[in-house]
């Protein structure tokens, strides 16, 4: 007889991911073990990522490492629906940023327990670091401005399970209230209580901007923590990363080693984090249900440690659509994590290009 693969349903899914992501680690075998449940759940259901298996050859039946499941291109996100339950019954759709909602990339969730737990574990672990809660200011628009947006979902979160009562959030439909936020920094300087700024990276720069306008420094006490995540994208002037935290430690009186920054994305339901950033780029990894690998984008080959190729995630958070993504950023896999060294380009571009085509002509069929 043949090896059978049973597929589970959705709730058996999402118990069993809860299940795993409340352990305090895993393995390589029992992550292995849950990737391919969860690939053959997603083989079952997507029938876009089904085609795309199937023309590589990679079925539930004939997979046995996680490594061989096959990665996603990230773009193809914008072209194709990419779920398992029917896009009308999620519980919340993820969109990529963007002015219009052609061109989006989209992530369907049936349910947000799975991102949630997810988000909250890895938040305590990376950035609470054993504290309960902590006075936080967020520089980005709240769930009802942006009901679309993964982060304003994941900085909701934060406020509401860790943040203290008087947590504040100081983008809204006017924009920023650089008032408000320098009235709730001095007041957290004049407290000697930690506090946490968080935001997107490009909200940063009109704070820093208008600070230095106003010759205005804030010395926060210590243990309090600056966190940026998501890049400039066109939003705000481009500063290169030493100067950019450089900026932060002297506006705000944080040592580098106390600004972290956030690495996700909309097409991935778990994050990555660093231990600061004294040093550019810094080591980043993820908790123990998301592992990395770096590969050749043009033959999808593993690289070795140490050297540069394109980062390929896999989530197993992201259990409605497919847990295997592959990015456009390049990166390397060194001792504890690996090091994002920013976008791919030459021929590291043009195969990511190449995978993306490649993609949608199987999955279309």
């Amino acid at each position: 007889m043949g090896r059978e693969v049973a597929v589970m349903s959705q709730a058996e899914i999402v118990e069993a991911l809860i299940d795993f992501i409340g352990r305090p680690g895993a393995d390589e075998a029992e992550f292995e073990a849950m990737a391919l449940r969860l690939f053959a759940h997603q083989y079952a259901h997507n029938a876009p990522y089904r085609r795309f298996a199937q023309a590589r050859g990679r079925t539930p039946l004939r997979l046995r490492r996680w490594r061989d499941i096959p990665a996603v291109p990230i773009k193809a996100f914008k072209d194709l629906t990419l779920s398992c339950c029917p896009p009308d019954d999620a519980a919340r759709v993820f969109m990529t940023s963007g002015t219009t909602g052609s061109g989006r990339g989209r992530s369907y969730h049936p349910t947000l327990a799975v991102y949630d737990r997810s988000m909250l574990k890895g938040f305590a672990a990376r950035v609470m670091r054993g504290r309960d809660t902590i006075r936080m200011g967020l520089l980005f628009p709240d769930e009802a401005a942006l009901p679309n947006s993964s982060l304003a979902h994941y900085l909701a979160l934060a406020k509401a399970h860790f943040g203290t009562p008087d947590s504040a959030v100081f983008v809204g439909p006017g924009g920023l209230d650089l008032d408000g936020l320098v009235a709730a920094l001095e007041r957290a300087e004049a407290s000697g209580e930690p506090y946490a700024l968080l935001g997107a990276t490009y909200a940063f720069v009109p704070v820093l901007d208008a600070l230095a306008e106003r010759g205005r420094r804030i010395a926060l006490p210590p243990g309090s923590v600056l966190f940026d995540t998501g890049g400039f994208k066109g939003q705000s002037r481009e500063i290169e990363p030493d100067a950019f935290y450089d900026a932060l430690s002297r506006t705000f009186g944080v040592p580098r080693e106390a600004c972290l920054n956030m690495y996700g994305m909309t097409e991935l339901s778990t994050q990555f984090y660093d231990d600061g950033n004294a040093v550019c780029p810094p080591v980043k990894s993820g908790p123990h249900w998301i592992r990395s690998r770096v590969v050749d984008p043009l033959t999808g080959r593993d690289l070795p440690e140490g050297e540069t190729g394109v980062l390929v995630h896999h989530d197993l958070a992201h259990f409605n659509s497919v847990s295997a993504i592959l990015t456009e950023d390049a990166g390397v896999i060194v001792p504890g994590g690996f090091r994002l060294l920013g976008r791919v380009e030459g021929s590291a571009s043009r195969g990511c290009s190449v995978a993306v085509a490649e993609f949608l002509t199987a999955a279309q069929g």
